[in-house]
């Protein structure tokens, strides 16, 4: 039997990404502050797109380096208050953090401190940081910046990360790590850094981030792979000009990054009062990911089948519509079921997963994500099928054809017809669109007569002869 190709050596891995991150540590000084992003248990995005990779690589990392590592959490009181849901889990962040102290002492790893960032005092932040306590937690709370991101004589000044009281960490090696991004990693870090340097230790920070892989080429399907899994929080692989201009060689990074390099560059050496050792933010890296196999034949290939995405348009009147009833708190989110291309109705109802953030000035339409479970595999990648919206709250209406719908300054209405063929007009509220028909919400009842056919022609107080469109 030949051996199949593997795309990813997860020993290796382990053995010179933890050498690389204790060499850092050692040039950094007493102590280096390591900003830990990524999923750091059951990474199973990361196994998906390199093959071989282990999804609990990240955390068998910590563990080998246990010995010389505290870990420090970090959670922003705004996203505890507002209950921000992790989506790969579907807890909230708080929960989250209960999760991950459960997975370090499994793991034999020490926590340090959690620490709240930009805490002020809201309500639901102060009942997490009490059942912290209770717990026999190390907590500390930390303000906002005051001058970040601009103002760097006063981030790096008693009234800026001076004000944040100092965590207490013993080990010379501090992952600071968080449920998700804009949680207060960076920031918690340099605050740290700037009490060593005020207390005459010398401690250096860096970061560590598994994508997108620096020395692969921008468009490696490994890189291009980690841009579309972050599609949500806007993130772009680009290729690095800092490192570029400091060493002439191509390194791919991601906007987020190069975009804050310039001003962490200059509130490190504000710090440290010295020459930032990094020119580049991929420098400041601690990324050793670019373990590939040569010759393995396909390194990566994204696809998820189960559960599976299903992207289609709503036009901008619908989508309009829809988010006003949530709003209004009158509609629940609207459920998806698709039907394949021989007319059969797919047995799994979809939920919504996103919403694009623009509208198609060309057509007028919206991107909308439903995940639909796909336990058969019914559903594949790059097929084409006909979606279908309804409210699971039962939104109840009449319908008649979206042909009769007429429109002008004052909104929608519709033209009736009475007993005596009298034509007149009724503003109607429109509600889902199935397939050529339209729900009336309001406006008609059972029982009028809706003009489908010559509206164009017909005139509100004209009389006009009926004829039924039925059967």
């Amino acid at each position: 039997m030949g051996k199949q190709a593997v795309g990813f050596d997860s020993a290796r891995y382990l053995e010179e990404q933890s050498e690389y991150i204790l060499e850092r540590a050692k040039s950094s000084g007493d102590r280096l502050y390591l900003e830990f992003g990524g999923k750091l248990v059951a990474d199973h995005h990361a196994a998906r797109v390199l093959p071989g990779f282990d999804p609990h690589a990240k955390i068998r990392l910590l563990q080998r380096l246990k010995d010389v590592t505290d870990i420090i959490l970090c959670i922003y009181a705004g996203d505890i208050e507002r209950k921000k849901l992790r989506a790969d889990f579907g807890i909230t962040y708080d929960v989250d953090v209960l999760r991950l102290l459960d997975e370090f002492a499994a793991w034999g790893l020490h926590v340090a401190a959690v620490v709240i960032t930009r805490y002020e005092e809201q309500p639901a932040a102060v009942q997490f940081k009490n059942r912290l306590e209770r717990r026999g937690i190390r907590i500390y709370t930390h303000r906002a910046t005051k001058g970040y991101p601009t103002d760097v004589d006063t981030i790096a000044s008693e009234e800026g990360y001076g004000a944040n009281p100092y965590i207490e960490v013993d080990r010379p090696v501090v992952v600071v790590t968080a449920p998700g991004p804009g949680s207060g990693k960076m920031a918690t870090c340099l605050s740290q850094v700037y009490h060593d340097h005020q207390n005459g230790r010398q401690s250096g920070y860096a970061k560590f981030e598994t994508f997108p892989i620096w020395n692969l080429p921008l468009k490696h399907p490994v890189n291009i792979a980690y841009e579309a899994a972050t599609a949500d929080l806007g993130d772009v692989n680009m290729v690095d000009p800092f490192h570029l201009e400091a060493t002439g060689e191509r390194a791919i990074n991601y906007n987020r990054d190069i975009e804050i390099f310039p001003v962490l560059k200059r509130i490190l050496e504000k710090v440290t009062g010295a020459e930032s050792p990094y020119q580049s933010p991929t420098q400041m890296g601690v990324k050793k990911g670019n373990y590939v196999t040569p010759g393995a034949a396909e390194l990566a290939r994204i696809v998820q089948l189960d559960p599976i995405r299903v992207v289609f348009s709503q036009t901008d009147r619908e989508y309009l519509a829809q988010r006003r009833r949530e709003l209004a708190g009158d509609a629940g989110a609207l459920e998806a079921r698709v039907i394949l291309p021989d007319g059969s109705l797919v047995a799994t109802v979809g939920k919504k997963d996103f919403d694009d953030n623009a509208i198609n000035p060309a057509t007028g339409t919206i991107a909308v994500r439903y995940l639909f479970d796909n336990p058969d595999r019914i559903l594949m990648p790059g097929g084409y099928v006909t979606a279908r919206l309804s409210n699971p709250a039962g939104e109840t209406g009449i319908k008649i054809p979206q042909r009769a719908l007429l429109v002008d300054q004052d909104g929608t209405y519709v033209l009736t017809v009475d007993e005596a063929g009298t034509v007149g007009m009724a503003r109607v509220e429109t509600g889902a669109r199935i397939g050529r028909d339209v729900v009336i919400l309001s406006g008609l009842e059972l029982g009028n007569l809706v003009i489908t056919d010559g509206v164009q022609k017909a005139m509100p107080g004209a009389t006009v002869m009926v004829v039924s469109t039925e059967g």
